[in-house]
């Protein structure tokens, strides 16, 4: 037998039990839930005509036995009122989760999805399954994620314990070991990233988790600093990496591409300004040079850094050293036999 509620339950947890009894078809009256639920009877009658007239619930009076009952059988207590195009909304925002996959976030938030369109089946008449097959997702060079070390990290930020784990930097040779107080995940540009305050170092830095191994938890705990937050941590960064300098970098698009950067929401600092030509002129305030330099260099002929002057120097570098290397071979190199 189930425990009765108090009365300071909330009422949707008095209606719930109200829908069992009524589902499984006991019979019961006003003063029976009145006892079991330790509330009033008038308490009862006012949950029963909530939801017969505003959750639309088949709650049904028979005089001739003095009972209450459901006319018709009900599967699913509609705990969330939802139209077909807000349903339509969760199911496109389900198949977008597809992409992060090997996360317990994606199994979590598919669980809670199942357990809100449970209740809505007997309401929406239109097939899910056909309307999905007209809407896809794809992401390239989605990031790689070790479910069990997400799941590690996860728990270590939400509980504010240090870590340690074996790190290393992209074309480094050298594996460091790296004590961190982990402060925020975030997943920038398709993989996921812990931003810590790096102990050793005495600095925040931003780590890869794919680049992670022999994570270890310790039972140490720290306090994050109130003042911390993530928008302004990344505010100034193009990609995932935050850098230490101070750039307006201005970039110019020829009118080819121009339609392409004005569809896109780039940076949070984006500024852009029409030219004469039908070019667009873009800039954004950034910490680091890096990210963007490889960007722009995906744009070929198209862009042209107009400042800083940095940033042109390292992009005419990059642009020498492809020139380089698709440079023809010479004439004797050609006719030289193996």
């Amino acid at each position: 037998m189930s425990k009765a509620l108090p009365s300071s339950r909330p009422p949707l947890a008095r209606m719930l039990r109200i829908h069992e009894i009524l589902q499984d078809g006991r019979q019961t009256n006003g003063t029976k839930l009145a006892e079991q639920l330790e509330v009033s009877t008038k308490t009862i009658m006012r949950d029963l005509a909530f939801m017969r007239d505003q959750l639309d619930l088949p709650c049904e009076y028979d005089p001739q036995t003095f009972t209450w009952r459901y006319a018709y059988p009900v599967k699913n207590f509609p705990t969330v009122q939802i139209s077909e195009g807000e349903l339509l909304a969760l199911l496109v925002a389900r198949k977008a989760l597809e992409q992060y996959k090997g996360t317990p976030y994606h199994d979590q938030l598919a669980h809670a999805f199942d357990k809100l369109s449970a209740g809505l089946n007997d309401r929406i008449s239109f097939s899910p399954s056909g309307t999905m097959g007209n809407i896809s997702f794809h992401q390239a060079g989605l990031g790689r994620s070790d479910l069990k070390l997400f799941e590690k990290l996860s728990r270590a930020v939400n509980e504010s314990r240090e870590v340690a784990f074996d790190y290393k930097k992209p074309a480094g040779a050298a594996v460091e070991r790296r004590r961190v107080q982990p402060y925020h995940l975030a997943n920038r540009e398709s993989a996921w990233y812990l931003v810590g305050h790096d102990l050793d170092r005495g600095s925040l830095r931003t780590f890869a988790l794919v680049r992670m191994q022999t994570l270890v938890v310790a039972e140490r705990k720290f306090a994050r600093p109130a003042d911390f937050s993530p928008e302004k941590f990344f505010g100034k960064a193009f990609g995932a990496f935050v850098g230490t300098g101070d750039y307006r970098v201005t970039v110019r698009f020829a009118a080819a591409v121009a339609d392409q950067i004005r569809e896109r929401f780039w940076h949070e600092s984006q500024e852009t300004r029409d030219l004469p030509d039908g070019g667009l002129e873009f800039s954004v305030q950034l910490g680091g040079l890096d990210e963007i330099v490889r960007w722009i260099l995906g744009w070929g002929g198209d862009a042209e850094v107009v400042t800083p002057k940095e940033l042109r120097d390292l992009v005419r570098a990059k642009a020498e050293a492809i020139g380089q290397r698709y440079a023809p071979a010479p004439a004797a190199a050609r006719t030289r036999k193996p």
